[in-house]
Formats: structure tokens, sequence, C-alpha cells
């Protein structure tokens, strides 16, 4: 269905480099970028542009944006999100969603994975002195950062910085400036190796399901699109938050399938329990 077939990758923050390999390898697909493309205009992690949408909207309106200028019927977009985990508390976590569309068949298949492994993090600067425990922190300078003058403030920023002198000289100008600096993680593709590692691990959760088969209609793309949580503590069976079945859905003729304990795990852990650890 897809081999041999050109695929737009809409990005501006270098993602091709971990889903065009898989993506042409697992579907056979040729895949292109669109250079005209700006994809800034659903939204950006800095706030200079709000994202108006949720990820999986945001990155179907890249996908459509991105075939309408490439002339293709092909598309994948990817949006990020980070933010407290929703059930590990005070633990930072990164939800990533990738989005396909094959106008010609008329498919659409979205995928997330949520993850811990993230350097998501920020800190309000003051001295100088706080700053190198920071970077060090955040994985500084593999990991790129940005230094603006107050949290919710884009008026004066400077992006991608990556080299410890250019960081010291940065935030040695803010404080003199505004007598602080707020520094944080660039979560930008191509400034953030683990989170490019977690972009790479949704695409192969997205060729998972592209190569799955809907029982019915045979139609690709049966994945799971909803779960539910309840799976019981191992101390005192109370329900949790935790997994425990997943509602596996096919676009095309809305047959649907629950699978409960997917995670292999009949119960959880006593200390993820809103009973035994309040």
């Amino acid at each position: 269905m897809f081999a041999g077939r050109t695929l737009v990758i809409a990005t501006k923050h270098q993602k091709e480099k971990v889903l065009a390999p898989i993506l042409e390898r697992e579907l056979g697909v040729n895949c292109i970028l669109e250079p005209r493309l700006d994809t800034d205009v659903f939204g950006t992690f800095t706030g200079e542009v709000e994202r108006k949408n949720d990820p999986i909207e945001t990155a179907r309106k890249k996908c459509l944006l991105a075939m309408d200028i490439a002339n293709c019927d092909l598309a994948i977009a990817s949006e990020g999100s980070f933010g407290p985990h929703p059930t590990i508390f005070f633990c930072p976590a990164d939800e990533e969603y990738l989005c396909f569309i094959d106008k010609i068949n008329e498919i659409e298949v979205v995928v997330r994975d949520l993850t811990t492994d993230t350097n998501y993090n920020h800190i309000r600067i003051t001295s100088e002195d706080q700053l190198t425990a920071f970077a060090s922190q955040v994985k500084f300078p593999a990991h790129a950062l940005i230094v603006r003058k107050a949290q919710a403030d884009s008026s004066d920023m400077v992006k991608g910085i990556t080299t410890m002198e250019q960081l010291h000289q940065t935030v040695h100008h803010f404080l003199n400036a505004y007598g602080e600096a707020f520094v944080e993680t660039d979560m930008r593709a191509m400034h953030n190796p683990t989170r490019m590692k977690a972009i790479e691990k949704t695409c192969f959760k997205l060729v998972h399901a592209l190569h799955s088969q809907c029982p019915a209609c045979k139609c690709p793309g049966f994945s799971a699109t909803a779960s539910k949580q309840g799976l019981p503590c191992a101390l005192c069976h109370f329900p949790t938050r935790s997994i425990r079945s997943v509602i596996y859905a096919c676009k095309k003729c809305a047959y649907t399938e629950e699978v409960s304990y997917p995670n292999g795990k009949l119960t959880e852990d006593p200390m993820f329990c809103d009973r035994c650890n309040p």
C-alpha cells in the first residue's frame, strides 16, 4: 500500500534524521522534506506563537499543510508536550505524538508515547553561581538551553545555546539588564537528543500500527485509541490509576477490541496505589 510512494515529513527541526530511516526501511516509502514549510505557525515551545490546538490536531494540520505545499498524498508529522507526569507526580514527562495521513486510501493513524526519559526543566537565575549545577543536571551542552528575561516573557530570548562560554555570556547579560534570567531546556528536536530518541521510539510504534490490520476489514492502522485505568493494587486490590486495558479501533469500519493487561501486569506495585501510598 505504501511501497514506492513519496512521503513528506512535516518538520523544520530535523526530525527526519530518526523518522526517514525507519519509514523507508519498514514501509518502502521515499521520504522528502518541504523547505517552504514552517511548522512554527502552529505554535512554539517558547510561546512566541501560541499553540491553539491539542497535539493531535496540531500534528494533523502539519501533515495537511505539508501535503498541500509539496503536492504529496502521504505525510507524517510529530508533536510533543512536556510537563508533569499524569500519574507519577513531581516527575517531568515527554508526551510524543505522530500523525500519519494517506490521502489516497483515506487512512489516518495517530500513535502516542509517554516517557519520563526527558531533561525537561527550568530555573530562575539570580546569580551565575546557580548555573553550573543546573547545566550539568539537564545534560548541557549535549542538550541546548534557552535564556529569557522571565518565564512568561518572550520579548528577549536566546535559543539554541550549546557552549558554556555562550551560556555564561548570555546569562551575565540578562542579569545586568534585568537582575535575573530564566534558563530552560531547549525542547526542539534538533537541540535535544533525548527527545529525538523519544520520537524514534514513537515511530516504531507507528510502524507497528501500520503493519497491524483490522480483523474486520483488513485496513492497516488498527491501533490503540484509548485506555482504561484500574489495574488493581497487589497489596489491597484497590483500583489504581495504572492502565488495566487498552481499546483498539479501526477508523475505517469502526470495529473495536479491548485488550486487558496490555503491559503483561495483573497487579500494580503498592507505591502507585492512592490507598496504600496516598
